[in-house]
């Protein structure tokens, strides 16, 4: 089947269009995160295959990737989805030049409708706000207000405001009233920057809460900035549901309002029977209760996170988003805020006890090579014979090594491994780049054996090494340099990330503004 090309153009038309289309941006995520189209999904050639079954389900939607100039790594991702089945594969031509070349901008950083649409939201809803200075003398003043932090647990745990308890803007519905029993108490939500605080503090204004709402302006970083001490390590735990009448009545606004299809398995059949559309079914509940009782074939999609990243879930524009939960209050919030953002969402009417499910995606990523243990390993590093490839993240190589090892990552790998029948000891932490990597080398007739780390990183007794810079930074392609140090004390590069995201209404071309709907 043959690859064809798109001129930048054409795919301009192409997203802004109504039919599907899957636009891949295939280079590393900090060559993505330096300078990347609008509504392009960063899918590194490094877990392409892992990824892509996930993101664009269905094979034969119109798929583009692209990389700098349009003849490097996209034409191998290319070719790699090519072999998974996929149809319609175009690449860009001239990558990101191409499309510099036609007028169009590029832009910096990640999640980038997400976060733009919150700014928007703010523009358009006049949310209100708190400085972190107001918010101290409020705490001076001994005024009746509760900070919620609208971020996952594992950011709350790396930096947090003293006193802030810790619920996830798709927890909000969900969990206000056990958070909040006076009316009179003033709400301010977190984040660690801007757009959570704005999305959480509008959700509640738009479930009619009657307390006085605000967004803390900057978030984490306008409070360091403002010298005041953030708490870390902190442990969150998420206070009990409480879904009452009046919460129900929201949401069953919200449907009204935004025209969210509540939607019967009946339906999700005849969707999932159409050869024509991609399907999602994403639930938005908590990885908790996600692992508990998630419909087969589901995505797990905490509904805060899929409001600020929908990109990492959904990889198809114009596609079917089917939303659950099980208490009818949470998908609906997450769903008016998608339906906001421009997507084609539905919400499953039985939720949690639909019959309802989708393919599950299977991968052997260990391509049945052999696994070896510490004892192993410590043999084996010490062996010339013996090539070591460490295909982690570059960051983590630069923390901590095994001596001999080399830093390895797919798109450069051939470069590195130039002769076939050797032994290759393989170190990961990730059964994705694992996978891509193993694709990468098949064929070459290489004996290869595989150390897998969990989180908790090397063994304290195996020797492991640092190296402040090496790999060099031009060669950690999958770190994003981009103000990556401003949750660490670096309040240059918390300034110049707060003035991105303020920048990026600034950014937008007018078919870009119309991709969004707020009311």
């Amino acid at each position: 089947m043959e690859i064809q090309s798109v001129d930048a153009k054409t795919l301009k038309q192409w997203l802004h269009g109504s039919s599907e289309i899957a636009v891949f941006d295939v280079r590393e995520q900090g060559q993505y995160g330096e300078a990347h189209l609008f509504l392009a999904t960063s899918v590194p050639y490094s877990r392409l295959e892992y990824d892509v079954a996930r993101l664009a389900p269905r094979k034969s939607v119109r798929l583009v990737v692209y990389d700098n100039n349009g003849a490097g790594i996209s034409v191998k991702a290319a070719q790699a989805l090519l072999k998974q089945g996929y149809q319609d594969i175009y690449l860009l031509s001239g990558g990101t030049q191409g499309w510099l070349d036609a007028g169009f901008t590029l832009f910096a950083g990640v999640n980038l409708p997400s976060k733009t649409f919150g700014e928007l939201v703010e523009h358009q809803c006049h949310t209100p706000r708190v400085s972190a200075h107001e918010v101290m003398k409020m705490r001076q003043n001994r005024e009746d207000f509760i900070i919620l932090d609208g971020r996952p647990q594992g950011e709350f745990k790396k930096m947090s405001i003293p006193g802030a308890q810790c619920c996830p803007n798709g927890e909000l519905a969900y969990r206000i009233k056990s958070h909040v029993k006076n009316q009179d108490t003033k709400i301010i939500i977190n984040c660690a920057g801007r757009t959570r605080s704005i999305i959480g503090a509008q959700t509640l204004i738009n479930l009619g809460i009657k307390n006085p709402i605000f967004a803390l302006e900057n978030g984490t970083q306008g409070w360091y900035l403002n010298d005041y001490v953030l708490d870390h390590g902190k442990v969150a735990q998420y206070a009990p549901p409480f879904v009452d009448d009046e919460i129900l009545l929201a949401s069953k606004a919200l449907v009204n309002k935004f025209d969210i299809p509540l939607i019967a398995d009946e339906q999700f059949l005849i969707w999932n029977n159409d050869e024509n559309r991609s399907l999602y079914l994403l639930d938005v509940r908590t990885a908790e209760e996600f692992t508990l009782n998630g419909l087969p074939g589901a995505q797990h999609a905490p509904g805060g996170q899929l409001i600020q990243a929908t990109d990492q879930f959904v990889g198809v524009r114009n596609a079917r988003i089917v939303l659950y939960d099980s208490d009818g209050v949470r998908a609906i919030t997450v769903a008016s805020w998608l339906k906001q953002m421009g997507h084609d969402v539905a919400v499953l009417r039985d939720g949690v006890k639909s019959k309802v499910s989708l393919p599950t995606i299977q991968i052997d990523h260990s391509f049945g090579c052999m696994t070896i243990k510490t004892d192993d390993l410590n043999q084996m590093y010490q062996d010339d014979s013996v090539t070591i490839l460490d295909i982690r993240g570059s960051m983590q190589y630069r923390r901590a090594h095994v001596p001999n090892s080399l830093w390895a990552i797919r798109p450069k790998l051939k470069e590195i491994i130039r002769d076939a029948n050797q032994t290759i000891l393989m170190i990961s932490d990730d059964p994705a780049l694992t996978y891509g990597a193993l694709l990468e080398l098949d064929g070459l007739n290489l004996n290869i054996k595989l150390y897998e780390l969990d989180g908790a990183g090397f063994p304290k007794e195996l020797e492991t090494i640092s190296t402040e810079t090496i790999p060099p930074d031009l060669e950690c392609i999958d770190f994003l340099f981009f103000v990556h140090d401003r949750h660490d004390g670096n309040k240059d590069a918390a300034r110049r990330y707060l003035e991105w995201e303020t920048g990026l209404i600034a950014q937008l071309d007018q078919d870009e503004i119309n991709l969004y709907s707020i009311q």
